[in-house]
């Protein structure tokens, strides 16, 4: 019984795991991109603001939701227990999927750097992919060990990441590596307004995919310690942080590397180290972005196998997705088979840009439909009310506009790539159709 209660996660360590959710290797990447369809710097830094604002939104939301109904696989339960069961198999099947190429997307990113400091000539795609697939293993050994472990390896890892963040922030109290200040070349007052809206959108994508991923905070449910109450004070604290970081860093991108260098630069973060500190300090953070990387393989391999468990105690995959392993309380298949997929995937990635239209229309989808559960489970809980649950203020004012906003992506996502958004709506169509299949046999 010592043994399991060791296991629970405290407020510290889910607040690290929030803020591991949240920052992968996005913030290192999608600014460029975001600066790419941003049509004026106001339309990115208002992108970047408003992103931020849903985020909160969205993280108060789900603290509620996590409070409301903390169990192990949340992300997966709310659907089940406030949509028709066929829906959540279908959303959390189409999640997993997004994650598991997020997943594989930023492990093949990692190796990139890797791979541009250790070699002179670059390595074949087959030898990056074993470096991206080497990665997974070796934390699906970590997580195998036990949560314990787990969340031990992402604490350290996560110190690392933010030390990266926190130097490019840095960069903005040495005026002698910034850019010379320019006239931008058109007025935001001359564009149209429909041309703004769809720059905004554009933009609002890749931000969103930034800012994405405490959500899946509220799957570890029972694992976690004082679960109503240190889940909405993790989440809560672990996105405000977020926020803060990202609004700096990107400040610090647009100052060193200039608005319009930004919006095809690549490897930006290692562009500001260069210029703070030469090429020694390219070389060290191509290893310590590596390092970033570790750490959210090893996030989202500590969450997604919960969904999977969540799954199996209603029947929907089979019972060998709820075995938990001893002492330890390793869900082993569950582990095991979306490190397989996250694998697979990998063999499959393209660009960052065509995973990030795909992730997004998927990831939209499944956003504004878990946050609509809050309305559900304000109706069938308040017999919780006076409990010491968290209860967000501005109710429903924050998840209507976190509903909106998501849609709004979700849109803009199926007109940048029509055929990522059909292909979507075809593989939910097709997950409902399993379900019916799986429940008859």
């Amino acid at each position: 019984m010592q043994g399991q209660t060791e296991q629970k996660l405290g407020t510290y360590s889910l607040t690290m795991i929030v803020i591991g959710l949240v920052i992968g290797l996005g913030i290192f990447r999608a600014a460029s991109v975001s600066a790419g369809v941003a049509i004026h710097p106001y339309v990115f830094f208002g992108a970047w603001i408003f992103g931020g604002i849903v985020a909160l939104c969205g993280a108060l939301t789900y603290a509620e939701i996590g409070s409301r109904f903390p169990v192990t696989g949340g992300y997966y339960k709310i659907f089940s227990v406030a949509y028709h069961p066929s829906i959540a198999f279908s959303i959390n099947g189409i999640i997993l999927v997004s994650n598991a190429a997020s997943l594989g997307g930023v492990a093949l990113i990692g190796s990139d750097y890797l791979s541009e400091v250790l070699f002179s000539a670059p390595p074949s795609e087959f030898f990056k992919s074993m470096m991206a697939i080497s990665s997974i293993l070796a934390f699906y050994g970590i997580n195998m060990v036990g949560l314990r472990l787990s969340s031990k390896t992402l604490n350290v890892l996560m110190f690392v990441k933010i030390g990266i963040i926190i130097i490019i922030i840095l960069a903005l109290f040495f005026p002698g590596i910034h850019v010379p200040s320019s006239q931008e070349s058109q007025s935001l007052m001359n564009l149209g307004w429909k041309e703004i809206v769809i720059s905004f959108g554009a933009t609002l994508v890749a931000v969103s995919f930034t800012y994405g991923g405490y959500q899946q905070t509220i799957n570890f449910g029972d694992e976690i310690h004082n679960a109503r109450k240190t889940i909405p004070r993790s989440i809560i604290t672990g996105i405000l942080i977020v926020i803060v970081l990202y609004l700096l860093v990107n400040y610090s991108y647009y100052k060193v590397i200039g608005f319009e260098e930004l919006k095809s630069a690549k490897g930006i973060a290692a562009l500001v180290a260069g210029k703070l500190f030469g090429p020694v300090g390219k070389v060290l953070f191509a290893f310590l972005l590596f390092l970033a990387v570790l750490a959210y393989v090893d996030v989202i391999l500590l969450s997604n196998p919960r969904v999977m468990y969540a799954m199996s105690l209603d029947g929907i995959l089979p019972e060998a997705f709820a075995r938990k392993n001893g002492e330890k309380q390793v869900l082993t298949t569950s582990l095991t088979v979306f490190t397989l997929i996250c694998i697979i995937v990998v063999f499959f990635a393209s660009t960052f840009d065509r995973i990030l239209g795909f992730v997004m229309i998927l990831d939209s989808l499944g956003m504004a439909t878990s946050a609509a559960t809050i309305f559900y489970l304000r109706r069938t809980t308040k017999d919780l009310d006076h409990t010491g649950i968290y209860k967000m203020k501005a109710f429903p004012l924050m998840p209507v506009l976190f509903i909106i906003a998501y849609t709004f992506v979700g849109i803009s996502s199926f007109i940048i790539n029509p055929a990522f958004g059909w292909t979507a709506v075809l593989v939910f169509i097709s997950l409902i159709g399993l379900y019916w299949i799986i429940k008859r046999n």
